[in-house]
């Protein structure tokens, strides 16, 4: 069996570790170091772009939560990934109890971090 090869990861970022989705594509999350302060979805989807980054997947939080959860602040952060039967709404992760939920895109009541994706 291959052993997978961690990538070389700049200053600060976090290897989160390897993920598949539902076609059998596995990639590598990577967390970047910088944090931002509470804003609408829409906002913090455009300033993790800026940053070289994406908004996590709500897998991705939950794997974040499991093992990295000492690099958030205890908060709520944003997920990219909208609600499915209201495209108003978005996911978010809570870093302090753990639990997942949804709230209005337009709300500044969630925090960012960013993460990059690379393919295996």
């Amino acid at each position: 069996m291959q052993q997978l090869q961690i990538p070389p990861l700049a200053e600060g970022e976090v290897y989160v570790g390897a993920i598949g989705d539902k076609n059998g594509d596995f990639h590598h999350v990577i967390l970047l170091p910088v944090d931002n302060d509470d804003a609408p979805w829409a906002e913090q989807l455009e300033w993790a772009k800026s940053v070289g980054g994406d908004l996590p997947n709500r897998v991705e939080q939950a794997m974040l939560w499991a093992n990295h959860r000492d690099s958030f602040q205890k908060d709520w952060y944003w997920s990219n990934e909208t609600h499915h039967s209201d495209d108003a709404y978005a996911w978010y992760q809570y870093f302090y109890h753990g639990n997942q939920s949804y709230g209005r895109k337009d709300g500044s009541y969630c925090r960012a971090r960013a993460v990059r994706r690379l393919s295996i």
